[in-house]
């Protein structure tokens, strides 16, 4: 069975795995990744910790998952607060000529969405849409088991639709942009707007909405219909065969995940209703889908 090298590269740590293409994680290391001392020590570092993993010359490839907008085709970072100083450096190119296999780079989202749409949730179906909810809105189309990008890698950029432009303006994202009004963030801000600093997340607030509480379930209802608001969006555009849905907010799915459907399913055309709605099942979603970048690609050009 083949094997492929996943890399989670983040501003505070790097992660490397032996994946098998059935999505199997065979060794996993982790270091610190000190994204200040430059682009070719962070290299050195990634290069030391894939080498630590057993078996990693017998790998086919090797894919990697990086915060924010990436250029795929030439393997470089675009835009990065984590990681400026690797912004524009040919990272792709310099772990391939080093370990002599395709390496192949995307943004963390989306290989998570890779991940989730080849081994997890969305296997299967041909077209996923990967969503995730936590501190932030992030997402991914998936067609046919590849990830759009966009032109500028800026698709899936979701958390900056704007769902109701007569909201709060809190950030550089839109007015009323989804991220502000449905993120555990915004959910957590709400709460604290309400029953003060009792609230320390959001799930704070999904407790008490549990609990009967009507103010709670007032945010848990507005965020809800926001959500389904967003989903409306993106399914005018994509029609998916599944959305996949994941992140943290999705401990408290048991007070919104089927409201937040029953909204999006009266914004609808009929036709469209055939959707499906799917909890993210992979535990390493970002490491599976980096990994299954070369795995794919493989295939493609075979």
């Amino acid at each position: 069975m083949k094997k492929y090298i996943g890399v989670d590269l983040g501003g505070t740590n790097i992660r490397a795995a032996v994946v098998d293409e059935e999505g199997r994680i065979l060794c996993m290391e982790k270091t610190r990744s000190n994204p200040e001392r430059g682009a070719e020590p962070v290299m050195e570092t990634m290069i030391s910790l894939i080498e630590s993993l057993d078996g990693y010359e017998e790998c086919e490839g090797i894919g990697m998952g990086i915060p924010g907008p990436i250029n795929t085709a030439e393997g470089k970072i675009i835009v990065s607060t984590n990681l400026p100083k690797l912004i524009g450096f040919p990272i792709a190119d310099y772990i391939s000529r080093h370990f002599g296999k395709p390496a192949y780079m995307d943004n963390d989202v989306k290989v998570a969405a890779l991940g989730e749409a080849v081994q997890g949730a969305g296997k299967g179906y041909p077209i996923v849409y990967y969503v995730t909810i936590s501190t932030g809105i992030g997402g991914a189309l998936v067609i046919n088991q590849k990830v759009v990008s966009g032109q500028n890698g800026h698709a899936g950029e979701i958390g900056n639709i704007c769902i109701d432009r007569n909201r709060e303006k809190y950030n550089i994202l839109n007015a009323g942009a989804v991220e502000n009004e449905a993120s555990g963030t915004a959910i957590t801000r709400k709460g604290r707007a309400v029953f003060g600093d009792q609230i320390q997340d959001a799930g704070d607030v999904f407790k008490l909405a549990a609990d009967g509480n009507a103010r709670a379930e007032k945010i848990v209802d507005d965020m809800s219909y926001d959500l389904a608001v967003m989903f409306s969006a993106i399914g005018h555009i994509v029609d998916p065969h599944v959305f996949v849905v994941g992140g943290g907010v999705m401990k408290g799915k048991d007070v919104f995940f089927n409201k937040m459907e029953q909204y999006y399913r009266s914004m609808i055309h009929e036709g469209m209703q055939p959707v499906v709605f799917r909890e993210a099942q992979l535990e390493e979603p970002g490491i599976i889908g980096a990994a299954m970048l070369p795995m794919i690609q493989e295939k493609k050009n075979s």
